[in-house]
């Protein structure tokens, strides 16, 4: 009873105290339920007001410390605002062993671009096949798969029967006709004056039709029968490269049968399947792009087939493409994407001078104010075209790296830049 008594009054007089004294009057409470101790208890008991005041300081130091660490970071932020971006600093060493290039910033005009796949082919007009043109034996090989050859130069050497007796012939006129012709007119009927004459023209076809040349021949008749063993050499109709070369030593192979294939890689042809609307939007002499093995190349459009595919119902478009880089192989699928006008200026550039910074944003590096110093500035990155980036943000003639961006992201990337620097 007495407890309840006790308890009843403490909280009318907690009650009635002002907040602050309250809280103070139950922390007091608090402290005397864990030290029960009468000397603690009366220590504590007259300083209920400092307890509360000091109570009130704590709180305002707290909230003057939150106040200096916003101003702390709000001159942190200030201070990242008024930096310069990262630059990377080159020599003109280190640039010419990058490679690293760079071009104005200018409007360019982007046309309706189609998009369509494609196949490479082997271009036929640049295209040449040896073979023999009499059945014969392959004795010995001159050159090889892969290896580029000239015009003119020796490829195999085969064995003929036929070709020996046609070399025979032709040595046995050659005499005769000389022998004739030394005679003249005068001593030698005409007739058999031209019987001699068509006869040695008769054999000297026949060896040039079974594969000889004019200078083969010319060799033929210097060197007499001792070179009438039926051999002879086929030589390259064009330069090249050598893209097929089936057979063996020692094989007997017929007529026509294709020994080499020789091809100029350096112009390729790109069939693309079109829809047959699309190809009412394109002409001959229209730019192409073609994207293959990770890179672009340009072309332009040479040949539209007027067959329509049964099977896909599409129509073909030859485009002639120039690879001196061998990035295209016959049989490889390719995208394709044709220019068919209507395209308004915009400010262009390579893809692979666009890139993402650090913080996600788009960015370009830009030529700085010294010589061989490079920035990175951020840009809006409107769409891609056909291997082109169209953007926004940077004024006309700004001079932009477009080969050699990564190795310099790169670099920034090492001296552990911060992110807000754009």
């Amino acid at each position: 009873m007495m407890r309840l008594t006790t308890l009843a009054c403490a909280c009318i007089l907690w009650a009635s105290l002002p907040f602050g004294e309250g809280a103070a009057a139950e922390e007091k409470h608090l402290d005397a339920d864990h030290d029960h101790s009468p000397q603690k208890t009366a220590e504590k008991a007259p300083q209920g007001g400092r307890a509360a005041t000091a109570g009130s300081d704590g709180h305002e130091l707290a909230d003057s410390a939150h106040a200096d660490e916003a101003d702390h970071a709000k001159d942190g932020h200030d201070d990242h605002a008024g930096e310069t971006p990262a630059e990377v600093h080159l020599s003109e060493e280190q640039a010419a062993a990058l490679e690293l290039r760079t071009e104005q910033l200018a409007p360019r005009v982007l046309d309706d671009v189609i998009q369509a796949p494609g196949e490479v082919r082997a271009n036929a007009y640049a295209t040449a096949q040896v073979a023999p043109r009499i059945a014969a034996q392959i004795t010995q090989r001159h050159a090889m798969l892969g290896e580029h050859v000239e015009a003119g130069q020796p490829l195999v050497t085969l064995s003929s029967v036929e070709m020996s007796e046609a070399q025979g012939n032709l040595v046995i006129a050659e005499r005769e006709w000389q022998r004739v012709r030394s005679l003249g007119r005068q001593v030698v009927a005409d007739a058999r004056y031209l019987e001699a004459q068509i006869g040695r023209q008769q054999a000297k076809a026949r060896v040039i039709a079974f594969g000889m040349t004019e200078n083969q021949v010319d060799d033929l008749l210097k060197a007499g029968a001792e070179k009438a063993d039926g051999s002879f050499v086929l030589l390259a109709p064009r330069s090249g490269t050598v893209v097929t070369d089936a057979f063996v030593l020692g094989e007997v192979v017929d007529a026509g049968r294709m020994l080499f294939e020789i091809t100029d890689e350096s112009l390729r042809w790109v069939e693309a399947r079109l829809a047959p609307s699309d190809v009412a939007r394109v002409a001959a002499g229209d730019p192409v792009r073609i994207h293959a093995d990770g890179g672009w190349l340009d072309g332009k459009v040479t040949q539209i087939h007027h067959q329509i595919d049964e099977g896909t119902r599409t129509q073909a478009v030859r485009i002639e493409v120039a690879d001196t880089g061998h990035m295209l192989h016959p049989g490889v699928f390719v995208d394709v994407a044709i220019s068919a006008g209507g395209g308004s200026p915009v400010l262009a550039m390579p893809e692979t001078a666009v890139l993402r910074g650090p913080d996600g944003d788009w960015q370009v590096f830009v030529a700085a104010d010294e010589p061989g110093a490079y920035k990175p500035v951020e840009v809006i990155l409107v769409r891609s075209v056909a291997g082109l980036a169209v953007i926004e943000g940077l004024p006309v003639g700004t001079e932009v790296v477009v080969r050699g961006t990564f190795f310099l992201q790169s670099e920034i990337a090492k001296s552990g830049f911060d992110v807000h620097q754009h």
